[in-house]
């Protein structure tokens, strides 16, 4: 027995070292050679794929990880470009020593097909006839996003993706590329996101995109060259913003602060709130352009990874370990759609753990909550075992040693553990310093008579989330590390897990 000691409580292990910047990164293009036929059955010719690299592959190209951006997002997910003030969307959780570590992993972003920041879509320009797609662009879906991509990681020789990664859309993709190609994907992280749209989100874009069609500058999606519905995409950034919230976030972001006390209904707007999706809207349509906005939002309307009905049939065949996290306050991509994911993935025998982010942010924390990604993410890609982490200089002591020695051995070593052992080095016990209190209180004297003999102990090879386990189980700070022999080889406490749990603010 021992007094209670303060036991390290985690699900996954991350390194104590503050994450860094990657630096300045630059864009990479890639055109797909021949014809590419999407699930329409139309196809596209010269289609180019717009990346970036962060890290370097390995010898055999097994530590590549693929980023798939959300909705409005792009390939530029961390680092600075050359000039930029902000870098990438996701730089929280990629470079060194993040989740995404650059200095383990090969990590990769491509803008989606249908997208406009590289990529084709709409705005590119159609080979046969040398004006923009416009709306002649054909229909696309995320299927189609997800054999793009396909397309580029077979360009760069890569046979087997360690992890695919993203959220909300990005999560979409992440689940498509492990139903159509589940022998290219070990891992799978799928956050704040549904493997079938429901009709709440459907309705949302409907409203977006009635938004940019009635905007007379629309023009039957025949712009280019000419004034952009800038009106119509920017409201429909701004009902989608608010569809990132939550009304927690909001509350506390605004409240009813007054921007303006004189009411005038045609122009200011008089709410703090009103000023802030005006200028999403405004700062939007200067980096995004609305036909894109149209077709990749139908694509995730029509998004529904059930067959027959069915998710649990959807899934049938998924081979990835999978991640999947949703977030408390997200009323877009609410929890349950992400637990109805688990459930179907385990039903068909998928290694599936589900978390949740506890954050008022809504929909957008998964952009936001830099802690907490950085913690699940790196615990579910790292295989932390317990012999990373002993203590291999221990002190230990015989069954035949006395009470009085072992104390001072304790004292000595500012240690609270000592482990008996036989004379070839297999475990026989342990004695703690609460054992000794009680002995000298009991006017004990052999040591013998206080050992603990059902002693709870780890094997070298198993991961530290056991060893936590155990001592959150039975309220003890620290476990012998035995071999296959029964032979003590190390020890494990509560303080070498603790030092190995890291910060990121």
């Amino acid at each position: 027995m021992e007094i209670s000691a303060q036991i390290p409580s985690f699900k996954n292990f991350f390194s104590e070292k503050k994450g860094q910047n990657i630096g300045v990164v630059r864009s990479t293009n890639y055109e797909i050679p021949g014809i590419f036929r999407l699930d329409s059955g139309k196809t596209l010719s010269r289609i180019r794929i717009e990346y970036e690299m962060y890290g370097k592959m390995n010898a055999d190209k097994s530590n590549v990880i693929l980023i798939c951006h959300a909705l409005t997002g792009d390939a530029h997910a961390a680092g600075f470009h050359a000039g930029d003030r902000k870098p990438g969307w996701w730089n929280i959780v990629i470079g060194p020593n993040k989740a995404f570590d650059t200095e383990k992993y090969c990590v990769i972003c491509s803008n989606i097909l249908g997208g406009c920041k590289g990529s084709t879509g709409p705005s590119s320009i159609d080979p046969e006839t040398g004006k923009n797609y416009g709306i002649s662009f054909p229909v696309i879906t995320i299927a189609d996003m997800v054999n793009a991509q396909k397309k580029l990681i077979e360009h760069l020789g890569v046979k087997q993706l360690f992890a695919v990664a993203g959220g909300s859309m990005g999560g979409m993709q992440v689940l498509h590329w492990t139903v159509s190609y589940p022998e290219m994907v070990k891992k799978a992280i799928a956050i704040a996101t549904t493997a079938s749209s429901t009709p709440q989100q459907i309705a949302f874009g409907a409203i977006g995109r009635k938004a940019i069609t009635d905007d007379p500058k629309w023009n039957g999606g025949n712009y280019y060259g000419k004034e952009r519905p800038v009106q119509g995409l920017a409201l429909a950034r701004m009902v989608g913003h608010i569809t990132y919230l939550s009304d927690a976030s909001m509350q506390k972001k605004f409240g009813r602060v007054i921007q303006q006390e004189e009411a005038d209904i045609d122009r200011s707007p008089n709410f703090q709130v009103e000023s802030y999706l005006n200028h999403q809207g405004d700062t939007f349509t200067k980096r995004f352009d609305a036909n894109s906005y149209l077709y990749i939002t139908k694509a995730v309307d029509f998004f529904d990874l059930s067959k027959n009905g069915s998710l649990i049939e959807g899934f049938a065949g998924v081979t990835a370990k999978y991640l999947v996290i949703s977030i408390t306050s997200d009323w877009l991509y609410p929890p349950y759609q992400s637990q109805e994911i688990v459930s179907a993935l385990t039903a068909n025998g998928v290694d599936a753990k589900y978390e949740e982010i506890r954050s008022q942010y809504g929909h957008d924390a998964f952009l936001l909550e830099e802690g907490q990604l950085n913690y699940l993410i790196r615990g579910f890609l790292s295989q932390i075992l317990v012999s990373d982490i002993m203590n291999q200089n221990f002190y230990s002591v015989s069954r035949d040693e006395t009470i009085e020695n072992a104390s001072i051995l304790m004292v000595k070593k500012k240690v609270s553990h000592l482990p008996v052992v036989s004379e070839d080095g297999k475990l026989e016990g342990i004695v703690t310093s609460w054992d000794i209190t009680k002995a000298v209180a009991c006017k004990i004297t052999e040591l013998n008579e206080i050992i603990t003999r059902d002693v709870k102990y780890v094997h070298e090879g198993e991961r530290i989330e056991t060893a936590s386990s155990i001592m959150e189980k039975y309220s003890i700070s620290a476990l012998p590390v035995i071999d296959s022999e029964n032979r003590i080889i190390g020890m494990v406490t509560s303080e070498s897990i603790s030092a190995l749990i890291g910060r990121f603010s």
